[in-house]
C-alpha cells in the first residue's frame, strides 16, 4: 500500500484491525469515509467517540449499557428467578430477538479455554457466584454458551460450581438448524440434536 499517502495509509491499517475487515475491505471503508462530506465524516467520529466515552459494563449482570443498572437489570417486569448465562453482549441481543426469554442475564465476557490460557478466573464468573450467593430468588440458571469446546468447557465448569446450590442448571439444546437437512449435519450436531429431542 505504499502508493497510497500516509494518512490514507493510516485509515486502511486501522480499519483492518477490526474483527472480519480484511484488507481489501478495510480499502473499500477507507475511500467510503474519505467520500463523505466533512460533517458526516466529523459525525461517525465523534458517534465512535461519544459509544467508547459512555457505554461501561452493567455493575450487575455485566451487559453493556449507558445505565448503571442496565435496563433489562432494572425491569420489574422481568422474571427475576431466570438467569441466562452468555459469552457476550452480541449474545444478550440475540436472546432478546427471539422475544421469548423473560428472564434476566448474566454475561462472561468469553469463556474458558486452557489452550488460549484463558481460565475460569479470566472471565466474568466470580460476579455471578456472588450475585447468586444469598439470592433466594433465582430457580433456574440457563447455560447458553456457543456449541464449541470452549462453550462446552464453560458450560461444564458453571453446571459442577453450581450444583451444590441447588439451583436448576439447564443447557439451551443444540442440534439441527431449521430447513437444514440431515444428510449434511455432522455427527456432533446430530448427536446433541437426538440429546435434545422432547416429546410432540
Amino acid at each position: 500500500m505504499r502508493q497510497y499517502p500516509r494518512p490514507l495509509n493510516k485509515l486502511i491499517n486501522e480499519l483492518s484491525k477490526l474483527p472480519g475487515i480484511g484488507g481489501k475491505t478495510a480499502q473499500r471503508l477507507a475511500f467510503h469515509i474519505l467520500s463523505l462530506t466533512d460533517a458526516e465524516a466529523n459525525e461517525l467520529a465523534e458517534t465512535i467517540v461519544r459509544a467508547k466515552q459512555n457505554l461501561r459494563y452493567c455493575s450487575v449482570c455485566g451487559n453493556l449499557t449507558d445505565t448503571d443498572p442496565c435496563r433489562i437489570c432494572s425491569d420489574s417486569e422481568r422474571d427475576k428467578s431466570i438467569i441466562c448465562v452468555v459469552e457476550s453482549p452480541q449474545d444478550v441481543m440475540a436472546m432478546e430477538r427471539i422475544r421469548e426469554f423473560n428472564g434476566l442475564y448474566h454475561v462472561l465476557h468469553g469463556a474458558i479455554s486452557p489452550v488460549e490460557g484463558i481460565g475460569p478466573n479470566d472471565i466474568n464468573l466470580r460476579s455471578l457466584i456472588t450475585r447468586l450467593q444469598g439470592n433466594d430468588d433465582v430457580k433456574e440458571i440457563i447455560v447458553a454458551t456457543n456449541p464449541n469446546i470452549e462453550g462446552e468447557a464453560t458450560a461444564m465448569y458453571i453446571s459442577k460450581l453450581l450444583k451444590p446450590s441447588g439451583i436448576r442448571i439447564t443447557r439451551i439444546a443444540h442440534g439441527l438448524p431449521v430447513g437444514g437437512d440431515l444428510e449434511y449435519a455432522d455427527e456432533v450436531t446430530l448427536l446433541k440434536a437426538v440429546e435434545g429431542r422432547r416429546e410432540l
